[in-house]
Order: structure tokens, then sequence, then C-alpha cells
């Protein structure tokens, strides 16, 4: 793999990315979170667990979720950053939506990623916002909106697919001016259990693009499907798999709600490494 030139230096090692919902209907934490006291207090326990990053979504994009406005959305998440942003300065804020509007407001509260699920098809804005903050962006791959998005993905191959459109969502987001560009192939986003088994399987190809990878399968519905209908709080082991077998193939974080258990397997990866090249 060779790196873009604008590889973060906070990237030089794999990392974990927390995730916090300030919404009442997320798949997996909806409502455990949305008071800024409680948010708060998360994120102080994700910091103590060992994330780098937190990623702030105030809108579900869980299959079949309705979409939420603007000023709803801004009004869940931006007092979450501002307060945030100032009691972890050592943090890396991540501002999880698909609208311009709220990407700004949370670059003005001081957030340092933008993370567009929707890989700016649905507001290519956020790229010249990324390029104007200096703020790094994440582009994902979804085939349709979250409300739909599952009811019948299809694809011819699915990994070509999904690089070709990585390649090019990233080559448009640096004409515009950004440096700093992460990609995603956005695990379970218009996605059937055989097309993410087909990403897993194919991540030397996603690997071998000049961006860091993320990689978000946390508690998702695939994992329920291979271990015979596990309920969401049952899929911890089938996350840690998932995301271990994508730091082999080098993933560079790794999306997760069990922050703890997600930064202890990376401290056992690079541990590894460290050894193979010592």
């Amino acid at each position: 793999m060779t790196k873009s030139r604008y590889w973060p230096k906070w990237l030089e090692k794999p990392c974990v990315m927390g995730v916090l919902n300030v919404t009442p209907d997320s798949f997996s934490d909806g409502g455990k979170y949305n008071s800024l006291s409680g948010a708060m207090k998360r994120i102080e326990q994700m910091q103590r667990e060992g994330t780098l990053i937190i990623d702030i979504g105030g809108e579900s994009t869980r299959p079949g979720s309705e979409p939420v406005n603007a000023a709803e959305e801004i009004a869940r998440t931006e007092p979450v950053f501002r307060e945030a942003v100032k009691q972890f300065p050592d943090l890396i804020f991540s501002a999880d939506t698909m609208k311009a509007e709220v990407a700004r407001a949370a670059l003005d509260a001081g957030a340092h990623i933008i993370n567009d699920v929707s890989g700016l098809q649905k507001d290519p804005e956020k790229a010249a916002l990324a390029a104007e903050y200096n703020a790094s962006l994440v582009i994902m791959h979804a085939q349709g909106v979250p409300k739909t998005m599952q009811q019948n993905p299809t694809y011819t191959n699915v990994l070509e697919e999904v690089k070709s459109f990585l390649v090019k969502q990233s080559k448009l987001a640096s004409e515009m001016g950004v440096k700093s560009i992460i990609v995603d192939p956005g695990i379970g986003f218009g996605k059937t259990l055989a097309h993410n088994l087909s990403l897993f399987h194919g991540l030397e190809e996603l690997t071998s693009l000049p961006y860091p990878l993320l990689m978000g399968a946390s508690r998702k519905s695939m994992i329920g499907k291979l271990l015979d209908g596990r309920e969401t709080d049952g899929r911890l082991a089938g996350t840690i798999a998932l995301h271990y077998h994508a730091l082999m193939y080098g993933a560079q974080i790794i999306r997760v709600h069990d922050v703890q258990e997600a930064s202890d397997s990376i401290r056992i990866f690079s541990a590894i490494q460290d050894a193979a090249t010592s």
C-alpha cells in the first residue's frame, strides 16, 4: 500500500473509533446517551478504555430508520461537540452526518472529522467543508438510503463496485481540496450477508488504496445471521473476530460500541506486529 501524502500522524498505528449515538432510536444504544451529562460520562469512559476517536451521531442510520431534519440533528449534537471538545482535548471528534449544515455546526464546535455515510452522494458540499476547516473526511459506500437500503441490494461484483466508488469519491474530495481522506466500505449499508463477507474476504483490494481504511462491523446484523440469530448484546465476540481480521489485512480504524474489548484486541495485534519487525 502506498500511503497518501496526507496520511494523518495520529493514524500511524491502528486505533479505535468509539460510537456515541445521541439519538433515541439507534439500533444498539439508542436513548442511552442523549443527555449532555450522559454523553460526557460515556466519552470519559471510552477515553479511559482506550479510544482515540469519538464518532458522534444525531440521526440513526440503522436499516429502516426515518430521516431527521437538520435542525433537530444539530440540536442533538452541537452542544455535545462543544462541551466534549473542551473537556477532552486529547481526543479526536468525528461528526457522523449526511448533512452539510450539521457538519458545519459540528466543525464550528471543534469537530475534527466529517464521517459521511452517504459518501458525498447526498451532499457533496461536505467535501468543500472538510477542505475549508482542514478536517478529515470519511467517505463511506452505501447503496440506497437507510430507510430502504436493505430491501433488495444488488451488485454484479460488490468488491469491485465498492472499490470503484471509493476511488471515484476520494478523487472528487481531493479535487475539492480535502487533504485527509479515510475510506469505509460500509458494512451493512445496502449489502446482504454474502456482500459483507465478500468485502471482508477481499480486504487487500481496499487496503491497496492510498487512504486509511475504516471498518465498522460492531454488533451488526451479519454477526447475528452468522451466529444463528444472536441478538445485538451477544455479538461482541463476532465483532472482535471481524475487526481483528480487518486489522490483519491493514485496516487502520475500527469503529465500535465496545471500546475496552476493541482496544485490548489492538494492543494484542500491535504487540504481535512489533515482534515480527524486531
